[in-house]
């Protein structure tokens, strides 16, 4: 299978991560901050899960560059100290031996421009901004991309039911992929690793759809049209973030539909490059809404993509048709 080394630092970091992100939203997010709309603590688990990241990576690949969300440009300005000494403060609790200067190089480890050559990590600290400040569902995604290609990809989803039918089974997941070595979920806590597979379902009645919180995200509209086109009579599945990717690997829903809002638009590279290898290495398909894969070696964004359809494979072509009667 190979990528053995960078599997597992790859989880320990995106563990580490999760640990910062669990402790900023109980210490930071409350009702208050939800009303005033103050998007302050999770700013702070943006930067703290990116330095921790980037750091940890950087200690054990060094030559392998980072194409991360996040820069540390808006943090080096005074008018910004106070939520540099929170980022810090957070990411101290974990390691204690990071200094200010250490985080901020950390954070601006993440400026690689992508493309096709070599290998670079890309990630999302914390996927679903909106579902974290509600205390919802939100991801750490990691993933490798080697000469244009997703080799390996970790989801840490702190809040994730751990089994959607078992209340009783906790929250907290962690989903790992390597290109030709399927897909495991293991329990945010343990070592123990259990195979996900995307579900068998064909018969469209029985399917269900998930789809973001957020309409701006993908448009609500044309998802309840594809599915009244395709006989789907199921409530949709609404989570935040690459969690979705999560539910289709897992059979918790049967596809993920992310629709364009609007023209112009170009995914970016760090939304979709972890999910999409821990969906294709449970059985399941990723493709733009003309059938094609999604090409990450161009750069940081996706932009010779529209859309993305993730199925369980079994009813990708029906899906597509669908999508594009609606869509165009």
């Amino acid at each position: 299978m190979g990528y053995e080394k960078e599997r597992a630092i790859a989880v320990h970091a995106v563990l580490e991560a999760c640990r910062l992100c669990v402790r900023v939203q109980a210490g930071l997010v409350s009702k208050e901050t939800l009303a005033k709309k103050d998007r302050s603590p999770v700013t702070v688990a943006d930067f703290g899960a990116q330095a921790l990241i980037n750091h940890i990576l950087h200690e054990e690949f060094p030559e392998i560059p980072m194409v991360g969300e996040e820069d540390a440009s808006r943090l080096r300005e005074p008018e910004h100290r106070a939520v540099l000494d929170r980022v810090v403060g957070f990411v101290q609790e974990i390691r204690s031996d990071l200094t200010s200067e250490k985080v901020l190089d950390a954070i601006d480890g993440g400026k690689h421009p992508g493309g096709s050559q070599g290998r670079h990590w890309v990630l999302d600290p914390v996927d679903g901004t909106k579902g974290f400040l509600r205390n919802e569902q939100y991801a750490v995604a990691l993933g490798l991309i080697e000469d244009g290609k997703v080799v390996l990809g970790v989801l840490g989803c702190p809040n994730l039911p751990v089994d959607l039918d078992d209340p009783e089974a906790g929250i907290g997941c962690i989903f790992i992929a390597v290109r030709g070595g399927g897909a495991v979920q293991r329990r945010i806590g343990s070592e123990e690793e259990t195979p996900v597979k995307t579900d068998h379902l064909h018969d469209l009645r029985s399917v269900r759809v998930c789809e973001s919180v957020e309409s701006g995200h993908s448009s609500h509209n044309d998802s309840t049209k594809i599915m009244e086109l395709l006989g789907i009579r199921r409530e949709p599945y609404r989570i935040d973030s690459q969690c979705k990717y999560a539910a289709v690997a897992r059979g918790d829903v049967s596809a993920y539909l992310r629709l364009p809002t609007g023209m112009g638009y170009e995914e970016r590279i760090w939304d979709h490059a972890a999910g999409s290898i821990v969906v294709e290495e449970a059985g399941g398909m990723v493709t733009d809404l003309r059938g094609r894969p999604l090409d990450f070696s161009l750069g940081r964004t996706l932009r010779e993509n529209r859309g993305v359809i993730v199925t369980n494979g079994r009813i990708h072509e029906h899906v597509l048709e669908a999508c594009r009667a609606v869509v165009g």
